[in-house]
């Protein structure tokens, strides 16, 4: 009895031994292959979100692998990498148009009062004096006391992004990864099955399953939507008479990727084009901007849900804390994080709700 007692202990010893020997060489291994981690992850990223479309071009393209992933590379770099990289080499490279831009407003005053104004029934007479202290009032000022200075916040971001060596170098691993993953699928697949099935068994694959629903929906629901939004915002700005198209176009596009909607750049830009260049460019400018924020508020939970049911909280949440977090990358690896944490999290629940434990009764003993 003794013996089995010792034996039992020396299993237990040797088990955790191995245990903690395996953690140690899982963590090394991470530690070791940390500086390729953000493109791996956005590598994976885009080949889940891709592979779909992957295996239709290759029907397309007669069975071709080779000639499908190049097609596939080729898309993932004109929806996921290439606006973003021209966003953020348009502001670097025109920071100091920036600031005078952002100076300029401090010139902005409101002009006298329309005389149709002062003749719409009811309202008219109160227009008047409201008007007047609207002329007085400085909001440059006023702007510049409740919102940081925008050249901290662009020198913030452009801290997080990193240099352009390392910025393009990311992105090149992550083109190169994303080969990799896209001629080795079925394998990568395999072991992904295989991990899964070895911690949760089936269930397993269902929750992998889930998990890549999520990554597509998340995916192209922020950078699907981002792309459209400066698209439609530079078109409007273009025909508006805007000056800097192109870094307003940049900055819509960065905003959209942190959730903050176009309207940061574009109610500003209606208010300017107003005072400074006439009624009918502000107002065509303002059609605009009302067509971007309801592509903004349908598109992507449009996208979104298609694929999973997240709440946009999560989506923003997880793109303000994954740019903190992990840098540029964080901006789509946040929100997929927080999404696929909250729909795992969220069936797990379901499941344990449709069949809870069984209690015995007097009658069953």
């Amino acid at each position: 009895m003794p013996d089995l007692f010792q034996n039992g202990s020396q299993d237990n010893t040797r088990s955790v031994l191995v245990a903690l020997l395996a953690s140690g060489i899982v963590i090394s291994a991470i530690w070791i292959l940390k500086p390729f981690l953000p493109a791996t992850i956005w590598a994976v990223t885009i080949a889940v979100t891709t592979w779909p479309m992957l295996r239709r071009l290759q029907t397309i393209v007669g069975n071709s692998r080779r000639a499908a992933v190049s097609l596939t590379i080729l898309i993932a770099m004109l929806v996921f990498i290439l606006p973003l990289w021209l966003a953020i080499t348009t502001v670097s490279s025109h920071f100091g148009d920036i600031i005078a831009l952002v100076s300029s407003s401090s010139t902005l005053h409101i002009p006298d009062e329309p005389p149709w104004m002062g003749r719409l029934p009811l309202i008219g007479p109160h227009i008047a004096p409201f008007w007047e202290r609207m002329q007085h009032m400085q909001f440059p000022e006023m702007i510049r006391q409740i919102i940081p200075a925008p050249e901290t916040l662009i020198h913030t971001f452009l801290a997080y992004a990193g240099s352009f060596s390392i910025l393009a170098l990311q992105f090149i691993l992550t083109l190169v990864i994303l080969g990799v993953l896209l001629m080795r699928a079925e394998s990568a697949i395999a072991v992904a099955d295989t991990l899964v099935t070895i911690l949760a068994g089936n269930r397993g694959k269902e929750m992998l399953q889930l998990a890549a629903y999520t990554i597509r929906g998340v995916a192209f629901g922020v950078t699907v939507t981002a792309v459209v939004e400066s698209t439609v915002a530079g078109i409007g700005l273009k025909l508006a008479g805007v000056p800097w198209v192109s870094i307003l176009t940049a900055v819509t596009f960065m905003a959209c990727l942190l959730q903050a909607g176009p309207g940061v750049t574009l109610i500003p830009a209606v208010i300017w084009v107003y005072f400074d260049r006439g009624l009918a460019p502000a107002a065509l400018l303002l059609v605009v901007t009302i067509i971007t924020i309801i592509i903004d508020n349908v598109l992507r939970p449009f996208l979104i849900r298609k694929q999973a049911d997240i709440p946009l909280i999560l989506i923003m949440l997880g793109v303000i804390g994954g740019l903190g977090g992990l840098g540029l990358v964080g901006i789509f690896i946040g929100p997929l994080i927080l999404s696929v944490a909250y729909t795992l999290t969220k069936s797990w629940v379901s499941d344990s709700r449709q069949t809870p434990p069984s209690v015995s009764t007097p009658l069953d003993s």
